[in-house]
């Protein structure tokens, strides 16, 4: 059922573009349904499977299995709030959003929300490393992405968002490739149960560290909490969402889960406990000074994470609890609150509560809505807000330890939850219906401008959540079970938890009222407390911190590509050969011993070939243009394809013969825009260039020879050779390798490749290519003209054309057993589309109008489709093996036709756009006239037309 759930998720991802071009807006409402359905599928799971106080549920479906890699999946206590939390307050804004979009294209706004649902349902019930830090890292994509796509403003808040998530995602990657390095598994249950924890003090201070970074930056806590409130430029639905009920959280969930293995450990507890408090108190004191109800929220988001990052760093059984039913409790009232601010937003053009003030709002339901959520938020009883904020004093109160520090930290919280009272009454009274009019009103006797209340259907989901936060502030007891199991999920205590309104008249009581009554005294004395307030101003800005890295990275980059950016050769190469000879340097003291050499007796055409590459290499040492210099090395390439078929490694030659070809073309096609003669070195570089390049001759020569021929075959070689063929049916080993053992590396490749032929796309579309020069002909010559000149490439291409892409495909189909493949038939088929562009006469009379952008994503997508079927079969990219006609057949060739098409689509790309004279045209755009005059067709065949100098 767990897996299930999350495909059904992803099924809703797949139907998110379709449904957009349907059903516009109103999609939403129809995503929806897949994520209540998970909901639904998770809650079927726990019949039959779950103890009266405990819920441990396990699936695993193999992905990776010879690096113990799989989908496994665990259902606990813990994973089923965040699931439900993540699924079901999404459908709530996904409903929501079909009335906040309004009648604007929605984009691939659905699609980005659908995506993001999806990582986070795979990151709450993952029972793998793996796969939780790629689902981490999924929900920070898809949050740059929607926070982006808020317009103009929405970029740089957006960018600075993703620098602070991604170094957090950097930090999470480190604590995990040490806990799989330590335990040897990838397994979470297995890791947090590892003995590891106790025995080594200063793994478990690298790993808090690490765990620690990865909470702050993914849930807004000191000092990288600058990002939340930045990221509001987003529309409320993200806001209500991401940044109140699902992204934020997932560092609330990395801390609870890890919480079994964590809570004892001092360094853990001082990180979370500290910067929790700070967080919190920063928080409120912020949100009271707002005027804005969207950042009011914002800054208020920061102080309930930071109030439970310092309960999970308490860690005692009660505070652990306390903070998953805080969890509940804010995802319910923020989201609620987040999209009432939308309403208010949609229906008065307005979030200034000053300027809402002037205006006449009749909006009683979404009142009722905020009332009731601000209410829960400020911990008001009959509320579940009520409920969650006693937990969080009474576990600080019966919690153990440093008497000085818990009251401490007590009092921090009790203060905290103050300026949450008064900010939470604010944010009520800023939308409270005025009967009575301002003097200057009455006198001019003009009236407030008169809002009315949405539609029902925008505020359906708020209303909802508001009356979810009422039924379990009255009756607590509905959740006393899923509690419980989160609360033992957590603790690693089986122990039954009831809630309740009453606990009689005690410390957290007493507590409880002093925060209600000083609250009432800041809201009424609001203007002077806020005034007040107003003065204080935080030493260092979080976001100028954030720019100020950003541009001392940029500053840093630009220093460093400034060595690269020059036509010096000398400063190019001089960094790579003293690597190269600080290596061999090392390599001298490192390796002592090496195997003795086997006996082989050298051939004449050894040496044919040495002189051949030694030509090349004098040759292009020798020329003085840049084109010499190109042409020549091509000789350089092309003796290393002759020795590698002569030492019979067919594939690798047909490789290094094909692609030594086109990059001779690509090459050409740039450098006919650059200046035809290098310029000259300084005289005084020129001795220690030649000391520099003598010396890594000689250190490549010496670790050629000391590191072939020690061998005969490696053990894998001996293991290829024999089992390759009986295994994946295939006798080309060098081709079952790419398509069948290694193909998760060739599909990485793969989409290096596309990203690669898009990042050109979109540099050389962004930026005009530098002109290419003219070149002045001494006097008229028949082959001036472009058309009379390609006249023999037109007639060739004709027959030939057809041919190559024959061959090409012969090629891809023959490659499992005998040399070819994808990448080789590819670049045959490439070949043959590279001699079409050389036979047009100009760069637009002949324009290959294939769709390379479709070829690089389809290939691509090929490649991803045959790993799912893989999958489904038992392990990500498994190769199916099936017969058609009689044939036998496998989705490795399936594999590579995926290969083939990104690999035509790069070639297409590089012919298409580099060789054009002027800048490349989008596709909506007409083609302009050729600037050398074409013929007409009548008189294309006339013989005796007369030839233009």
């Amino acid at each position: 059922m767990l897996s299930s759930s999350l495909i059904v998720v992803l099924f809703g991802c797949v139907l998110a573009v379709p449904f957009r071009r349907w059903a516009g807006r109103n999609s939403g409402g129809i995503l929806a349904i897949p994520l209540v359905v998970a909901a639904g599928l998770i809650l079927q799971s726990l019949q039959g499977n779950a103890a009266p106080a405990a819920l441990n549920i396990h699936e695993a479906v193999p992905w990776m299995p010879t690096l113990g890699v799989n989908f496994s999946f665990h259902l606990d206590g813990l994973s089923l709030v965040f699931s439900m939390l993540v699924l079901l307050i999404g459908a709530a804004v996904l409903i929501y959003s079909t009335r906040y979009l309004g009648k604007a294209d929605p984009g691939h706004f659905y699609l980005l929300m659908s995506l993001f649902a999806a990582a986070m349902l795979l990151l709450v019930l993952t029972d793998d490393l793996v796969v939780f830090f790629f689902a981490w890292e999924i929900t920070t994509l898809c949050s740059y992405l929607l926070i982006a796509r808020s317009g103009p403003e929405g970029r740089d808040p957006a960018i600075r968002t993703l620098l602070v998530t991604v170094a957090g995602g950097l930090s999470l990657l480190t604590a995990f490739a040490m806990l799989m390095a330590r335990t040897g598994t990838t397994r979470i249950s297995e890791i947090l149960g590892d003995t590891s924890w106790t025995q080594d003090t200063g793994f478990t201070v690298a790993i808090a560290f690490l765990l620690a970074g990865a909470v702050f930056t993914k849930s807004a806590q000191f000092p990288f909490q600058a990002w939340l409130p930045d990221s509001m430029v987003a529309i409320a639905p993200v806001s209500a969402y991401l940044h109140a009920a699902a992204m934020v959280k997932a560092g609330i969930y990395l801390a609870l889960r890890f919480s079994p293995a964590m809570s004892n450990i001092p360094t853990w507890q001082i990180l979370l406990i500290t910067c929790g408090l700070i967080t919190a108190l920063f928080g409120a004191f912020t949100a009271v000074k707002r005027n804005d109800l969207k950042e009011l929220l914002a800054y208020s988001t920061i102080s309930q994470l930071g109030l439970l990052v310092t309960m999970i760093g308490v860690g005692s059984d009660v505070a652990l609890t306390a903070a998953v039913v805080h969890t509940i409790a804010h995802a319910l009232f923020k989201a609620a609150l987040f999209m009432t601010v939308g309403i208010i937003e949609h229906e008065t053009g307005t979030r200034d509560r000053r300027e809402l003030a002037q205006l006449d709002l009749r909006l009683p339901i979404t009142t009722t809505v905020v009332t009731i959520s601000a209410l829960s938020m400020a911990g008001v009883p009959l509320t579940f807000g009520f409920i969650s904020k006693e937990s969080l004093i009474t576990a600080l109160v019966e919690t153990p330890g440093n008497a000085f520090v818990m009251v401490l930290v007590t009092a921090g919280v009790v203060l905290t939850s103050m300026m949450t009272f008064a900010y939470s009454l604010r944010y009520i009274l800023a939308i409270w219906p005025r009967k009575v009019r301002s003097q200057k009103q009455k006198n001019d006797g003009a009236s407030r401008t008169v809002i009315r209340e949405a539609t029902p259907t925008f505020y359906l989901a708020p209303a909802v959540l508001a009356v979810c936060t009422l039924a379990f502030g009255l009756i607590p007891g509905l959740l006393d079970t899923v509690v419980t199991w989160a609360a033992n999920a957590v603790t690693g205590e089986p122990a039954a938890i009831y809630l309740s309104i009453w606990h009689g008249f005690n410390l957290p009581l007493l507590l409880s009222a002093l925060i209600i009554g000083v609250g009432i005294i800041l809201v009424l004395l609001r203007e002077p407390v806020s005034g007040f307030l107003s003065r204080f101003h935080a030493p260092v800005s979080g976001l100028r911190a954030v720019e100020g890295f950003r541009d001392a990275v940029f500053a840093f980059g630009t220093k460093v590509s400034h060595q690269a950016g020059t036509s010096s050769l000398t400063r190019h190469l001089v960094i790579p050969i003293l690597c190269l000879i600080l290596i061999a340097v090392g390599g001298v003291f490192a390796l002592t011993t090496l195997p003795e050499r086997i006996a082989g007796d050298t051939q004449i055409i050894d040496w044919l070939l040495v002189g051949l590459l030694a030509v090349g290499v004098i040759g292009a040492f020798r020329s003085t243009t840049r084109i010499g210099i190109v042409v020549i090395l091509g000789v350089t390439g092309y003796s290393v394809a002759l020795w590698f078929f002569n030492l019979g490694a067919t594939d690798v030659a047909m490789t290094q013969l094909l692609v030594e070809t086109l990059t001779l073309l690509v090459l050409v096609l740039v450098l006919r825009r650059l200046p035809a003669k290098l310029p000259a070195e300084q005289t005084g570089t020129k001795g220690w260039s030649m000391l520099l390049a003598i010396a890594a001759g000689l250190v490549t020569f010496l670790a050629v020879w000391s590191f072939t021929g020690r061998r005969e075959f490696a053990d894998a070689t001996r293991w290829y050779l024999n089992e390759a063929a009986p295994i994946s049916g295939g006798d080309n080993i060098v081709n079952t390798i790419l398509v069948d053992y290694r193909a998760l590396d060739t599909l990485g490749e793969l989409t290096v490749l596309g990203v690669a032929g898009i990042s050109v796309i979109v540099l050389l579309q962004a930026r005009r290519p530098a002109p290419i020069p003219h070149v002045t002909n001494p006097g008229p010559h028949p082959l001036d003209d472009p058309w009379a000149n390609a006249v023999f490439f037109r007639a060739i291409s004709r027959i030939i054309v057809p041919v190559i892409i024959l061959v090409s495909l012969v090629l891809l189909v023959r490659g499992h057993n005998e040399p070819g493949g994808g990448f080789i038939s590819a670049l045959v088929g490439g070949a043959g589309f590279a001699l079409l562009y050389l036979a047009s006469a100009t760069d637009r009379s002949r324009f290959i109008r294939l769709p390379y952008v479709a070829l690089i994503g389809g290939g691509v997508l090929v490649g991803v489709i045959t790993g799912i079927a893989g999958f489904i079969e038992g392990s990500f990219l498994k190769p199916i093996h099936f017969d058609v006609l009689g044939v036998h057949m496998t989705t490795a060739l399936i594999f590579d036709i995926g290969v083939y098409l990104a690999v035509i689509g790069m070639v297409l790309v590089a012919v298409n756009l580099m060789g054009q004279s002027t800048p490349p045209v989008k596709d909506n755009e007409a083609i302009p006239p050729d600037p050398v005059e074409s013929p007409d067709p009548a008189t294309a065949n006339d013989h005796s037309r007369e030839v233009k100098a």
